[in-house]
């Protein structure tokens, strides 16, 4: 399998707005309008927040339990700790306020703020929609994107609390494997948004299933990890610490800039593209045969 990876850096001077410099961009004759969807546990974060409220609450074997239900495919990929929430006798002291407060402990990859403004402000004419489908605990997401994204463009898992006690008494929505796909579609159909005008990010196994779709329909996808399964079916695969880093195969691959065209960009932004390598990955495993 052959794969094309680009892994960013980038060193910032000054990143809260646009300066006075000029842009170079590609005129178009018409204004496009785009929805940039993105996953957000390692997308947008560094870490998982899963780990993070498990750590929270003192919960040592998280990443075991969440393997266990992984081999076992009892549920959806991307859905373990929303069932671990509602069966797993650990998390039965989990309140809203617990969710909360483990949004505010994830830590978010460089300049999201930023790309978020940058998607809000359009590119080369174009409008670009940003919204974000997860499988975490919506309270968990909005409050780790507080300021930075509109709650209403976060659709993440939704749960019902029990009025007295605070526990969580039911699920109402998991975004998780299909369900992503689901929750995609009904997004198009409520922005009147062409699936060849959708872009989607993500990271792993849970965004399989969405991916494939958004390829299906002649949208772009974009991985964040070296993840092979992800590889394999992403149309570009960006490695950086920053969220910006998404914005190189969108204004290459959709808008058609060219480096040049990105550098200025990201230096309007006060920020330095300093490392920019494309790196061809061939994954081959051989096995002995009789022949």
């Amino acid at each position: 399998m052959e794969t094309e990876h680009e892994k960013l850096s980038s060193g910032s001077t000054n990143v809260k707005g646009r300066n006075n410099m000029s842009i170079i961009t590609t005129k178009h004759d018409t204004t496009m309008d785009y929805l940039v969807a993105s996953d957000f546990d390692k997308t947008l974060s560094f870490n998982d927040s899963g780990y993070v409220l498990a750590e929270m609450l003192g919960i040592a074997d998280f990443e075991d339990k969440v393997a266990g239900l992984a081999h076992s495919n009892l549920v959806q990929p991307g859905a373990e700790l929303t069932y671990l929430l509602r069966h797993d006798p650990a998390f039965r002291s989990v309140r809203r306020e617990h969710l909360i407060e483990a949004g505010k402990r994830v830590r978010l990859k460089d300049n999201v703020e930023l790309f978020a403004k940058i998607l809000s402000e359009g590119l080369g004419g174009n409008r670009f929609q940003f919204f974000v489908i997860s499988a975490g605990p919506r309270e968990v997401v909005l409050s780790a994107l507080e300021g930075i994204v509109p709650p209403e463009n976060v659709l993440a898992t939704e749960f019902e609390f029990d009025s007295e006690t605070g526990e969580i008494c039911s699920v109402l929505r998991v975004p998780a494997g299909y369900g992503k796909v689901t929750v995609l579609q009904e997004l198009e159909l409520k922005l009147h948004m062409s699936p060849d005008r959708v872009i989607y990010v993500g990271d792993g196994s849970s965004d399989l299933y969405i991916m494939h779709d958004v390829n299906s329909r002649d949208g772009h996808t974009i991985a964040v990890s070296e993840t092979k399964s992800i590889g394999r079916i992403a149309n570009r695969t960006v490695l950086s610490d920053s969220a910006v880093g998404v914005l190189v195969p969108i204004l290459e691959d959709v808008l058609r800039w060219d480096s040049h065209q990105i550098r200025e960009l990201f230096t309007s932004y006060g920020l330095a593209l300093q490392d920019w390598d494309k790196i061809r990955t061939d994954w081959i495993t051989f096995h002995n045969g009789q022949f």
